[in-house]
């Protein structure tokens, strides 16, 4: 057995112990909820909504409220103005676990309906307590490491200058050693002649 719900503006195709993502509801870890939007019930009998399938409904528990994968948002304009814009966004999901598909009957249960958490502030303090302490421990391990001494840099316009320099001292070099052995050569010659 089968159903086609609709949550989040999003349709989806659940069975019996499916694990679904769905956008966030407004709901806490081991709560059941009930969603009354079916637009299709399918098994021995295909039930199709005009929208919706009347009395039916799926039942599921929610495991958790976590965080997607990020997304990361680059847009890049060229010509005239050359702007740049980077975001990440993490969007905010609920896990459930279905647990029944009704048929018929949905109205008459006690179990929550499924609301839209949208604007609904979500409790992530266990996992923010782990990043706090990691937090603290990096904090204490700049702290021990002690001051830095600055790095000079100097510009890469002194640099080519300097290497110029080293290069032009070599030629003068040369030069002179050329010029002391032919002021050399001019001596001996000199004193052969004379």
């Amino acid at each position: 057995m089968y159903a086609i719900i609709e949550t989040g503006g999003k349709q989806y195709k659940v069975q019996k112990n499916d694990i679904v993502a769905v956008e966030k509801l407004s709901a806490r870890g081991g709560d059941k909820v009930q969603f009354n939007t079916v637009l299709l019930t399918g098994g021995k009998e295909v039930r199709v909504g005009d929208p919706l399938v009347k009395g039916a409904g799926v039942q599921a528990t929610v495991i958790d409220q976590i965080k997607d994968k990020k997304v990361i948002s680059f847009v890049k304009r060229r010509r005239k103005s050359s702007s740049k814009s980077k975001k990440g966004h993490r969007q905010q999901i609920t896990l459930l676990k279905i647990t029944d598909i009704l048929e018929s009957g949905a109205d008459k249960t006690n179990v929550q309906e499924a609301k839209s958490g949208k604007g609904l502030k979500i409790d992530y303090s266990a996992k923010v307590n782990n990043t706090e302490k990691t937090e603290t421990a990096m904090e204490t391990v700049k702290v021990k490491t002690g001051k830095k001494t600055p790095v000079k840099k100097e510009p890469k316009v002194q640099r080519e200058t300097k290497a110029v320099k080293t290069a032009s001292s070599a030629t003068d070099k040369k030069k002179k050693d050329t010029t002391k052995k032919s002021t050399a050569v001019k001596k001996e010659v000199k004193k052969k002649s004379s």
